[in-house]
């Protein structure tokens, strides 16, 4: 397994600023580190002159990447087939624009969002479930008769019929009754999506020990038949029946059904074989090797840069032509006496049977592994292309471990209240690039499903995108960017059925999202320096499925926007931890990646040799282990020996097995293992509550990395001379709170990544290696805090944060122009600032767009001060500009621009561009006159050739807002002011 842990390539790990630069390259971001969007197509409405468009505005919006892929979801067919020459040139065309334009491709792996696979993919050559049939019969007797035809199992997300099926094996026994409990998720027949669908287990657990059997429940080795030899082509049996009841079990393999979802028409297929290398690359070459020789000699840069592998939702599969042999090999046992175990009946003991599924599983992992997501790294590398991977909801296998394998491990975290929680994903995509020495972490960022999305926009997103970076989050991949295949004249345009956030040039706002996005790059970029800095590294219990969950005691708050507590973690797969864990100064490190003060035992009574022989090696290295001993192997290989070295490494690891009253301390060799007490986890949980972690580190001189007398998230990443801290408010509030970090590196700045400007913070105070920093956040303000080791920090009496005081309001009136083609008026007073949804005008209070306001006022500069432009309220972004300057967007608190680069003595012009949502201009198109004011057609065949009537202004294809909605505030509300700083 060691191809999944060579170095990332280097155009995915070429980020880093070198020191000298960083100043520079925050002001002015990278290519690399501003975000990407979804690029969705829907099902064939695919129009050659707006997919450059729609490159063309990315660019022009500070995007700088994108996921490319085609699905059918809710919208009519369009004309461009998928894959067909037409769909082809229009590919390559818009794939040498990116490379024109300089933005990156990632390919998805197979048409649909999901999964590898298509028409191509042959029935033998797709994921393979082990199905069975069953007959009892009495004997003695001779029976001759066709056995059932096995059935093949179907799931809501496994829906495609195959008449494929192939023998595998037939066993007579006695009968027993099939006693196996949740065999379905055991034996990998299911894998149910563990972010939508309730009760899903993040791992199966497995017990200490287990009842001995009852003689009538288990299948007896000594009494079992392989009856294979006596099956007949055509599934006929001839066999003389002993004495007795007897159940004859057929066992065949046939396609799990699982296809490429949701694939435009054409793309619809099986999905290939995950534990078959060479199904993979077949698949491969027939849908991504088409397209690269299509598009011919690709730029050294740009275009497409990678492959990628989206939310596993393909399900589970247990079998494959070469399961028993690569089964045999891995486990050093043959499973041929124990698939009977597939069926839900004990073979031997319960015990033993499930340790065999335990094998089955981790088996299953490793071909996923090898063959499937290491394949499609091989493959991509061998063609120049990196690999991201989404490793997470219906994956059989342990989300660490699969994660791992990607360049670039990537979440998803779905805009909150407008879907599912997947925040847990963010924990385990950060936690893989930390232990790997990954610099970026990608996510889905702000996936959302129902109408409402609509109303989602930066300033409301920037508290949750704030949390995603706080959790390790450094490029934000949007969902979604749907092509305007309608262009221009049909706004909102097209959707991604119900699912997106809508982050498309369709938006009433793009025009105005370009600074929003070069905040995005600054955080990003900034949070790929160094390494992250956390105290404690969770290891996750062996063995697959296995989604990674801290304590809930570690985060702060509840769902979607929980933070992690002062004491930052990871979470660790035993998998990682035995290829590259060291111990380096009491601390355990990874190659390139983070290092720990404590490793936290999951509380479970198995663990292999192997990893058992791990922990007591780090700990004699000079680790702090915290957990008590295993007591059995959870494995079939090597039983029951296996038991025994468990039990006698456990023993000279911890000295014993009875778990200590309190918390007790054991040195081992240069470390330690700490257990018992307040260590112990509750009843039902992995790990002990963070108070017992946080006190055994103070015990151990350590204090936590940050803590504030508010409500304020973080991350620290450090470099070689430098910590970086990203702080921000959670709260709409300014509140007013003493930071303490843990450094005591003397020069202390502030960097505003909305505004790119950097400063130092002049008092701080330093005590028992912790600074203190008094600061001021406005409502979900955020701000990056460097440290540095150069420069001595003063203390005079002036504040970190200096309060302003008002010198003029600028009164109007305004001269307000909207945009007809939206309904408003070209050119319209206001005396007074109001929200156009007061307005009695029905085109301006049912105005969705920009309008512009401009206005001139006198000012007289007072010397020493820097004049600032306070906006007040605004609904929901503007764009300032003075006396023909444009001085950028303002879209989140605390609403002010600095205008001393543009304001003169006297009179000045000033004018504001100001940009709400579509909702009003959808609620109004519902009202008459406008409701289905007109029908609108394509006459190229897009969405089907029908047609549709549709509001005045207005056309989409997804849901609108209802006539008796409420509108949205919008405008510009004011005061706008002149303010300064007070001397």
């Amino acid at each position: 397994m060691n191809m999944f842990w060579v170095a990332p390539l280097l155009a995915v790990s070429a980020v880093v600023a070198v020191a000298e630069d960083l100043e520079d390259s925050f002001r002015n971001p990278p290519d690399a580190a501003k975000p990407g969007v979804y690029w969705y197509f829907m099902d064939g409405n695919l129009n050659g002159p707006e997919m450059i468009a729609d490159l063309e505005s990315m660019k022009a919006a500070g995007l700088g990447n994108l996921v490319f892929l085609e699905v059918d979801v809710g919208v009519p067919r369009g004309p461009v087939k998928f894959m067909s020459g037409p769909w082809q040139d229009l590919f390559a065309k818009s794939v040498h624009a990116a490379e024109r334009l300089g933005i990156d491709i990632s390919l998805g792996t197979g048409p649909g969002w999901c999964g590898s696979g298509g028409p191509w993919v042959t029935p033998e050559r797709s994921m393979q479930h082990l199905v069975f049939s069953s007959v009892d019969v009495q004997g003695p007797a001779r029976f001759h008769d066709v056995l059932p035809l096995p059935a093949q199992r179907k799931t809501p997300w496994h829906t495609l019929a195959s008449p494929f099926y192939r023998d595998v094996a037939t066993f007579a026994f006695p009968t027993v009754p099939a006693t196996v409990a949740d065999i379905n998720e055991k034996a990998l027949f299911e894998r149910d999506p563990y972010s939508s669908k309730p009760k899903v287990k993040p791992f199966l657990p497995m017990a200490g020990s287990y009842p001995a059997p009852e003689v009538t429940t288990a299948i007896s080795a000594k009494t079992m038949v392989d009856i294979t030899a006596h099956v007949a082509a055509d599934g006929t049996l001839t066999w003389e029946v002993p004495p007795g009841t007897w159940t004859i079990l057929r066992m065949g393999s046939r396609t799990t059904c699982a296809s490429t979802r949701p694939a435009p028409a054409p793309g619809v297929g099986l999905e290939c074989d995950k534990f078959d290398g060479a199904a993979l690359n077949d698949h491969l070459d027939a849908y991504v090797g088409t397209l690269l020789a299509k598009i011919g000699p690709r730029a050294e840069r740009h275009g497409i840069t990678a492959l990628h592998i989206d939310s596993w939702e393909m399900g589970a599969q247990n079998w494959s032509p070469a399961f028993l042999s690569e089964f045999a090999q891995r486990r050093g046992y043959d499973a041929r006496p124990w698939l009977p175990a597939f069926s839900g009946r004990v073979v031997a003991s319960l015990e033993q049977t499930e340790r065999f599924l335990w094998d089955v599983r981790l088996t299953a992992q490793e071909l996923v592994l090898r063959h499937h997501a290491g394949m499609v790294k091989t493959w991509g590398r061998d063609r120049g292309l990196s690999l991201s991977i989404e490793p997470y909801d219906m994956n059989p296998t342990a989300d660490l471990d699969l994660g791992a394998v990607a360049d670039v491990p990537m979440a998803e975290f779905w805009s909150a209240g407008y879907g599912f929680d997947t925040s847990y994903s963010c924990i385990e995509a950060s936690s893989i690039a930390h232990v790997m020495g990954r610099p970026v972490v990608a996510a889905e960022a702000f996936t959302a499903q129902g109408r409402e999305r609509r109303l989602q926009y930066p300033t409301a997103m920037k508290n949750q995108g704030d949390w995603a970076f706080a959790m390790g989050i450094n490029r934000f991949v949007y969902h979604t960017f749907a092509h305007q295949a309608l262009g221009e004249t049909a706004r909102p345009g097209m959707t991604m059925g119900p699912y997106g956030v809508h982050w498309d040039r369709g938006q009433t706002w793009w025009p105005l999202v370009g600074d929003y996005h070069r905040y995005i790059a600054r955080c990003s970029h900034v949070l790929r320096q160094g390494v992250t800095v956390s105290d404690v590294l969770y290891l996750t219990p062996e063995g697959a499925p296995q989604v990674f969950r801290p304590p809930v005691s570690a985060l702060e708050g509840t769902g979607s926007l929980a933070d992690k507590k002062g004491h930052g973690f990871d979470g660790c797969s035993p998998n990682q931890l035995l290829a590259h864990a060291q111990v380096q100064d009491g601390m355990i490190v990874f190659p390139g990646g983070s290092s720990y003060r404590l490793l936290v035992l999951p509380n479970i009574p198995a663990m292999t040799p192997a990893l058992v022989t791990k922990i007591g090696d780090l700990a004699r290295a000079g680790a702090v282990i915290v957990g008590g001993p295993p007591v059995t192997s959870p494995s079939l290989s090597g039983f029951p020996a296996c038991d025994d070295t468990v039990r006698a490494l456990a023993q000279d690891i911890w000295g014993g097995r009875q778990v200590p009253v309190t918390a007790t301390r054991r040195a081992l060799g240069a470390g330690a293992i700490h257990w018992g007490g307040g260590l112990v986890p509750a009843p039902g949980e992995l790990y002990p509550p963070y108070a017992a972690t946080r006190e055994l580190l103070q015990s151990l001189g350590v204090a936590e990395d940050f803590t504030a007398n508010g409500p304020i998230r973080h991350t620290h990443r450090r470099t070689a001379d430098r910590d970086i801290y990203f702080v921000a408010n959670r709260t709409a509030q300014q509140v007013h709170v003493t930071c303490q970090f843990r450094t005591t590196l003397a020069r202390v700045e502030l960097w505003d990544p909305v505004t790119g400007t950097i400063r130092v913070l002049p008092q701080s105070t330093v005590k028992d290696g912790l600074t203190t920093v008094p600061m001021t956040f406005a409502a979900h303000q955020s701000f990056v805090v460097v440290f540095r080791a150069d420069g001595v920090t003063t203390k005079p009496l002036t504040d970190n944060f200096p309060p302003t005081r008002p010198l003029q309001t600028v009164e109007g009136p305004w001269e307000v122009a909207f945009d007809p083609a939206m309904g408003g008026p070209a050119n319209i007073r206001f005396t007074t600032l109001t929200d156009w949804t007061a307005h009695g005008e029905p085109g301006i209070r049912y105005y969705s767009g920009i309008a512009t306001y401009r206005t001139t006022f006198t000012f007289a500069p007072t010397p020493g001060t820097a004049p600032l432009l306070d906006l007040g309220l605004v609904h929901d972004l503007a764009r300032v500009r003075l006396n023909g300057k444009d001085l950028g967007v303002v879209w989140c608190a605390p609403w002010r621009v600095d205008l001393s680069t543009a304001m003169t003595p006297g009179l000045n012009h000033l004018e504001i561009e100001v940009a709400n949502r579509w909702a009003n201009r959808l609620i109004g198109d519902q009202l008459a006159p406008d409701a289905q004011a007109r029908t609108v057609s394509w006459s190229e065949g897009f969405l089907g050739g029908k047609s549709f009537t549709t509001g005045r202004y207005t056309f989409t294809t997804g849901a609108h807002f209802k006539a008796t909605d409420s509108l949205l505030p919008s405008g510009l509300l004011g005061p706008v002011t002149i303010q300064a700083c007070a001397p």
